[in-house]
């Protein structure tokens, strides 16, 4: 994206020369829970487990991630603990992922108890498979609308809400930031991270909230339905055609899920932001997005529309 290969963009953000493009994003469905525990400590072990190998859905089958942390004043028993989003393709795959993540890494945590973080008339099991570990020994409780699961254990009781809802929800909200270092391209995505971080119905699943392994649909493997974007691999200049100048050293790139368009949209905006104002174009030789031309997903977030 240097002068030398690309027009001069119309819009700059602090200096930072902001591609006229768009990020494409689909179609997801999501749900979210809340996980509560005894201490912060313990909760925050159970929602590393639960989130672990929740990156993308082209090999994991879900993303997820902790949206925030809550008070105990905010979650439903009074004690520490976590708002967690999960997104995946289907609804049919968020019901075999998420009660699996719970069993494995919720129930198995000292002092843990999980709840219904969503409404939504679809809904996806917790408790209402959770509860056969029990043996029989499980009790059934009802409070209002909602059910619950009393599940003996060594510590007493892991209590379970029966189930969570699932709502429809969008995926693939991105923007690559283009490094004049390493370093700086790091430092920006930190920077951006951390600004998205305390926005509500959004995650970004990756470590860190960054992937430097930006990928394109298809292979010329035929066994891989997505392989590296080598139009964004530095090391890989002079022997592809790219839209990266000489002065583009690294490149990164964020990832957004959101339950709603506007929350996605929000997120870019406040993320391209801070890195632009914090790193400037000293770091940053430019930002981009990453689309297949509208081919993938029916939501296209331009950048310079985001940013107005």
């Amino acid at each position: 994206m240097s002068s030398s290969t690309q027009p001069q963009p119309s819009l700059r953000l602090s200096g930072v020369p902001i591609e006229s493009t768009f990020a494409e994003a689909f179609d997801m469905k999501a749900t979210r829970l809340v996980l509560t525990a005894h201490s912060s400590a313990w909760a925050r072990d159970a929602a590393a487990a639960l989130v672990g190998f929740g990156t993308s859905v082209i090999a994991c089958g879900i993303e997820i991630a902790v949206e925030r942390e809550l008070t105990p004043e905010e979650t439903p028993d009074g004690r520490p603990g976590l708002a967690i989003l999960a997104f995946a393709v289907s609804g049919k795959e968020l019901e075999k992922q998420i009660p699996r993540r719970a069993g494995q890494c919720v129930l198995t945590c000292p002092t843990t108890a999980l709840f219904a973080g969503i409404g939504g008339e679809k809904r996806i099991p917790l408790g209402k498979q959770l509860r056969y570990f029990g043996d029989g020994f499980q009790i059934s409780k009802v409070v209002g609308d909602s059910r619950f699961w009393r599940i003996p254990v060594m510590d007493g009781e892991f209590l379970c809400e029966a189930d969570t809802g699932r709502v429809d929800a969008v995926g693939g909200g991105n923007f690559l930031l283009l490094g004049r270092s390493l370093d700086a391209v790091s430092d920006a995505c930190r920077i951006a991270s951390q600004a998205i971080a305390p926005l509500a119905g959004v995650i970004t699943p990756f470590p860190g909230g960054a992937t430097r392994s930006g990928s394109k649909v298809g292979s010329k493997y035929s066994n891989l339905f997505a392989s590296t974007n080598e139009a964004y691999c530095p090391t890989l200049r002079g022997l592809v055609e790219q839209p990266i100048g000489d002065d583009v050293a690294a490149v990164l790139e964020i990832v957004i899920d959101g339950l709603t368009p506007a929350r996605i949209a929000e997120a870019m905006r406040v993320g391209i932001t801070a890195a632009c104002r914090q790193v400037g174009p000293d770091g940053l030789v430019g930002v981009t997005a990453g689309n297949y031309g509208g081919k993938l997903g029916r939501h296209h977030f331009h950048l310079a529309e985001v940013l107005a």
